[in-house]
């Protein structure tokens, strides 16, 4: 197929057409929003190796260490 400057380039049935920047923006906009679905999804059904108040006592243990740090010297 030979194309004539100006003329927008013809697709045989057999070949889709080229995607838009704006189809794979929304492909990307859709995946993301898959995954982030997915992850809810996972958190929401628990399952988590190490309790939530566990890691929370950990965090104000290490926070108080580091007070303790600052404040001894």
């Amino acid at each position: 197929m030979s194309q004539q400057p100006g003329q927008p380039p013809s697709h045989s049935p057999a070949e889709p057409p080229e995607r838009t920047a704006e189809d794979v923006m929304w492909g990307r906009a859709q995946r993301r929003r898959e995954r982030i679905r997915s992850e809810i999804r996972r958190n929401r059904a628990g399952g988590h190796r190490i309790p939530t108040w566990v890691l929370a006592v950990l965090l104000g243990l290490i926070l108080l260490g580091w007070l303790f740090l600052i404040l001894a010297r």
